[in-house]
């Protein structure tokens, strides 16, 4: 759909434009990348990126990530052979190869599109925030870091936004800690990256789906908690 957006036609074996959709990629037998560069004006693509997942595979973005937004088996494997029937297409008309690429399979394939035909840099999402919102300056003489996310995660570990976060406090020698609605980590995952405690609001919750209807009074219940278990500093 970027691609298109921006001029790149993608037709079928009888020359007919692919509809929307991953799985009509399978169908995929031509790329024109003629208006591409028109379309572009010259601008440098940085692409905030917040997952290192290749494009295809076990750890690509239909196997990853094609569950959590709904596909079932059948749809993975139709979404797999067309990501790798772009792949192989991609790769014929640049002379490049990028599926392996950290970053390739973000937002369904997006990540590796951008690298490939818009000639972008990748850099980790919440790196490029946190330069933009001068943490480091702001962190200097903090007691504790708060971050959080939906839910703390294997997939927190690579590179998503508490991950981040973390890591930047530790250069500071601030401790963090996690705030989330659910937690999946072990305690000792979630110490090796660099939190000094964790919360999940459905620990805290006395009835299922108070995470959600009480969230902001469980928030503040976990704030006092880790008030207690951290401050003073």
């Amino acid at each position: 759909g970027m691609l298109q957006a921006l001029g790149v036609r993608l037709r079928d074996a009888d020359g007919v434009e692919l509809p929307p959709g991953g799985g009509a990629l399978r169908r995929l037998a031509e790329i024109d990348l003629g208006p591409l560069a028109g379309a572009l004006g010259g601008a440098e693509v940085v692409v905030a990126c917040d997952v290192d997942n290749p494009l295809l595979g076990p750890r690509g973005a239909a196997a990853v990530y094609g569950r959590q937004k709904g596909a079932d088996d059948g749809d993975l494997t139709v979404l797999e052979e067309g990501l790798t029937r772009f792949a192989d297409l991609v790769a014929e008309a640049t002379g490049r190869d990028v599926r392996e690429a950290p970053g390739a399979g973000a937002a369904g394939g997006v990540g590796f599109a951008a690298l490939a035909l818009l000639g972008a840099t990748m850099r980790p999402g919440i790196e490029l925030l946190l330069d933009l919102l001068g943490f480091d300056g702001a962190v200097r003489g903090a007691c504790l870091v708060v971050t959080g996310e939906g839910c703390l995660d294997a997939q927190t570990l690579h590179g998503k936004a508490p991950a981040g976060v973390a890591a930047a406090a530790a250069r500071a020698g601030v401790r963090v800690a996690a705030v989330a609605g659910r937690l999946e980590l072990s305690e000792p995952e979630w110490r090796a990256a660099g939190f000094a405690a964790a919360i999940a609001l459905t620990d805290l919750a006395e009835q299922p789906g108070d995470s959600v209807t009480r969230a902001a009074e469980l928030a503040e219940l976990a704030g006092e908690r880790l008030a207690g278990r951290l401050l003073p500093c």
